[in-house]
């Protein structure tokens, strides 16, 4: 089923002449993403030298990255009003600021408490940024060109969790002198992100274009939050379930995982979990333009989400390389996340879709919060170690699960657009003209 938008929703932000200067624009904001998604893996890649130096438990670095969500579930509808009342570019700046005083924070360190301070900060930061900076460069593209905009931002996102991940081999001599200058180099990292927000600012200060999205909109009525169909909420609880997933393992076990049970060393596994950020740097943007070019988006959204608990199962239950854990999860890293934003976009409507995005952080920095927590604590119950890597195989079957779930909703979603009651996910182009 093919879906329009009418008058009613507003100019269309899409339809003006393409800036000059776009391209420059979106090298400045995908420079500010790459500073963000650096400095939100660094945990991860300490996890082991937090446990050894600073005697964290698995609860403790579970907290840490937990703390970056709880902004998003108190303060995700807030700052999608924020950006429609003072502008997507200013916000990006504002939020930016914040990340950099979270993240000099989390690099002081002592006492656990302030280090959890600073990680929460930064989850101000973390949560809004993303949604400014995509929100910024819809008005620097016209609609034939923002999703091909979009997908480039995401691939280079990403490459901040690859530098992050491979930063022990690349900067070893920081990693070599304990825990804390790594964080300072993370910080370091944050502070040019808020450089390139600075420019991209005053870039966008040059449009002379007035778009909807400054244009400010009312609060929607509370009820509106519930009024979307089935195909929303199966899109939901994928966004949530594969996020639970994905963020938690990655960001946060993953390398400790890979030290403790496979026997890597810290450089060996910050290698391995890399590569799926690698992957997804180049094959996002393909992703995409093939959902475009030949539609099954929600079928590709399953066999993308398939992959997640097969990963799983690889390295919990056979003694493969775990590079072959790394390309089954790659692959699905970049075929969820190509897909799954635009399809959003397809199944609600644009005068809607603010508060749908909004709906979907909340839940899903819930998701991802508890999950973090939980999988901590399963893995301090089972006495999970290096002396003990068995005791990671309760996270795995936790984490399993989460995933099954996440499938069981995307298959629902499968299966409603091949339906009356679809939205054209599985037909080829761009379903709204």
């Amino acid at each position: 089923m093919t879906q329009t938008a009418t008058a009613s929703d507003g100019p269309d932000r899409h339809d003006f002449p393409a800036s000059p200067f776009r391209w420059l624009a979106l090298g400045l904001a995908a420079l500010a993403i790459f500073a963000t998604y650096y400095e939100s893996d660094v945990i991860g890649e300490l996890a082991d030298l937090l446990g050894r130096q600073r005697g964290f438990t698995q609860a403790d670095i579970g907290n840490l990255n937990a703390a970056m969500y709880w902004p998003s579930v108190l303060l995700a509808l807030v700052g999608g009003l924020l950006i429609d009342r003072y502008g997507a570019a200013r916000m990006a700046c504002w939020t930016a600021a914040v990340g950099v005083v979270g993240a000099i924070l989390t690099a002081i360190g002592e006492p656990y408490r302030l280090m959890w301070i600073g990680r929460f900060l930064f989850g101000v930061s973390e949560g809004a940024i993303f949604m400014a900076l995509v929100a910024g460069l819809a008005l620097w593209f016209p609609r034939s060109g923002i999703a091909l905009a979009t997908a480039l931002f995401l691939s280079l996102a990403r490459v901040g969790s690859f530098m992050c991940n491979t930063s022990s081999t690349w900067a070893k001599p920081l990693y070599d002198a304990g825990w804390q200058p790594p964080l300072w180099l993370g910080a370091g990292i944050t502070a040019l992100g808020l450089l390139a927000a600075l420019v991209f600012l005053a870039l966008d200060r040059r449009r002379t274009s007035t778009t909807a999205a400054e244009a400010g909109h009312r609060l929607p009525a509370l009820r509106s939050l519930f009024q979307f169909d089935a195909s929303f909420w199966y899109i939901l609880g994928l966004h949530v379930l594969y996020a639970s997933v994905f963020f938690p393992f990655r960001q946060t076990y993953a390398v400790e995982y890979l030290q403790h049970a496979k026997h890597l060393s810290l450089q060996a596994a910050g290698q391995v979990n890399s590569g799926v950020f690698l992957a997804a740097i180049f094959a996002t943007p393909l992703f995409g333009l093939l959902a475009d070019r030949f539609g099954h988006r929600a079928l590709l959204l399953c066999l993308g989400t398939v992959l997640l608990p097969l990963t799983l199962a690889v390295l919990g239950l056979t003694d493969w390389n775990p590079w072959v854990s790394t390309v089954l999860m790659g692959i699905s890293w970049a075929l969820v996340p190509a897909i799954i934003w635009p399809s959003t976009t397809l199944i609600v409507e644009p005068s809607r879709l603010g508060t749908a995005l909004g709906v979907i952080t909340v839940i899903q920095a819930l998701g991802i919060l508890a999950s973090n927590v939980v999988a901590g604590a399963l893995a301090d119950q089972a006495h999970a170690s290096a002396a003990h890597p068995q005791g990671y195989s309760v996270m795995l079957l936790f984490f399993g699960a989460v995933s099954l779930l996440a499938l069981t909703s995307v298959v629902l979603l499968w299966r409603r657009e091949r339906g009356p009651g679809g939205h054209g996910l599985e037909t080829p182009g761009t379903a709204r003209a």
